[in-house]
């Protein structure tokens, strides 16, 4: 694994038609700057809006994964997802001229083919690394079951049981690494069953689907010349579970054994295991005895209680820990207790605040201003009981004036963001 991020040393461009839609479809692949993450942009709508490839844009997950950002959707995003996971490739814009990303042959080969052909080009950042603190177990609402334990890498052992005569129960174990991925997971195919056809076709879904890019199964066996791999089922559903695991947006070090994996079951996994994540680092490395001495802030004003991951110039988390003492729960509201926005917001303007110790001498006798607040959303009402964990990240810092983006989370869920932008002053 390479500790820095990377991204593409070129631009490439498949060409296609949706599985679901059956319309034509193109996508580019294009280097992005580090922290970028991966971004997809559909260039066909105007003004090209982007939508982030993360578990908080995930609109869908019925036959494949969609994610969503306003008007602009992205179906069937899981193919290429996971060959940019298996590749190591952390900051790219994916370019698509329609709703839906190209099919290719149902596998994840031509994608994983089209990025090591075009070449790896190291960025200078250390790579984001998702390392989970204990052990835990998630259950979905279809029969799926997974277990994800710490490990030193990604490796997923997998079952699948369908009653069908061609595949039955199959069982296997990989390493989630390029070479691993290119021999024994990249060419696996989407599946369908011929009977399903028609009721998916009057869904709107499975319009491009044919026996060019996908296994079809009969009733009594396949109708396809012939299989890849003996359980090319089950490897097809272990990349599908690897693209999905790339909404995180960071290189996951764990050991995910999954017992018949689904896209919805896969999505919530993810959920879990960044909700276990943020639950880590409950020791602070800036306790408040620290922070109020970076801060000016006062009872009944403080509203941040530890920062419990600092990355000099780059990114900081914080924790507000809420509770029915608050005084504004007195008068907002009587009866229904709810945390005011504002207050959510000035909580991760402190902590956004302390992300510049570093970047100035003499931090005590300065005091942050904040100057503009940009595309402020509140998910979710905060309430008392909560843990709020702040995530804010540096944009810009120039002649004391800075750019953040923030975000705040209670269980894993987002409940709040915003742009923020202050400058540093004198006290």
């Amino acid at each position: 694994m390479s500790a820095r991020q990377q991204t593409l040393a070129g631009e490439v461009t498949l060409d296609g038609h949706g599985v679901h839609s059956g319309l034509a479809a193109r996508l580019s692949l294009k280097p992005a700057a580090p922290d970028t993450g991966v971004v997809f942009r559909r260039v066909d709508l105007e003004g090209a809006p982007e939508v982030p490839a993360t578990l908080d844009h995930v609109a869908d997950t019925r036959l494949g994964t969609t994610i969503q950002r306003g008007e602009a959707r992205i179906m069937t995003v899981e193919h290429v997802m996971a060959a940019l996971v298996a590749a190591e490739v952390d900051n790219v814009r994916v370019e698509v001229d329609g709703p839906e990303v190209p099919i290719r042959d149902g596998s994840f080969r031509d994608y994983f083919d089209a990025v090591r052909g075009v070449g790896m080009a190291c960025q200078d950042v250390p790579a984001r690394v998702l390392r989970l603190p204990t052990a835990g177990t998630v259950a979905g609402e279809g029969g799926e079951r997974y277990v994800f334990a710490p490990a030193p890498h990604l490796a997923v052992t997998a079952t699948i049981d369908f009653p069908h005569p061609s595949i039955g129960r199959q069982s296997g174990a990989f390493e989630v690494d390029a070479e691993t991925f290119h021999s024994q997971i990249a060419a696996a195919r989407t599946f369908g069953f011929e009977a399903d056809a028609q009721r998916l076709r009057a869904e709107g879904l499975a319009r491009g689907a044919s026996l060019e890019n996908s296994i079809v199964l009969g009733e009594d066996g396949i109708l396809n010349d012939d299989l890849r791999f003996p359980d090319e089922f089950l490897r097809h559903k272990v990349g599908d579970l690897v693209g999905d695991l790339g909404l995180l947006g960071a290189r996951l070090q764990a050991h995910v054994v999954a017992e018949r994996p689904s896209h919805a079951g896969n999505i919530s996994l993810a959920r879990t295991m960044a909700m276990s994540a943020r639950r880590d680092g409950r020791e602070p490395v800036v306790d408040i005895t620290r922070i109020m001495e970076i801060l000016p802030h006062r009872y009944p004003m403080l509203l941040v209680d530890r920062i419990t991951h600092y990355e000099p110039g780059r990114r900081v988390v914080g924790i507000k820990n809420v509770t029915i003492n608050e005084p504004f729960f007195q008068g907002h509201f009587p009866g229904h207790p709810v945390m005011p926005g504002v207050l959510i917001v000035e909580a991760m303007a402190q902590v956004g605040g302390l992300l510049l110790m570093d970047e100035i001498e003499d931090p005590q006798s300065k005091v942050v201003y904040f100057m503009s607040l940009d595309n402020v959303k509140w998910r979710k009402p905060v309430v008392p009981g909560d843990t709020v964990v702040f995530e804010l990240e540096l944009l810009h810092f120039r002649r004391r004036i800075c750019r953040m983006r923030g975000e705040g989370f209670v269980d894993g869920e987002l409940v709040a963001e915003a742009e923020l932008m202050a400058t540093i002053v004198d006290r």
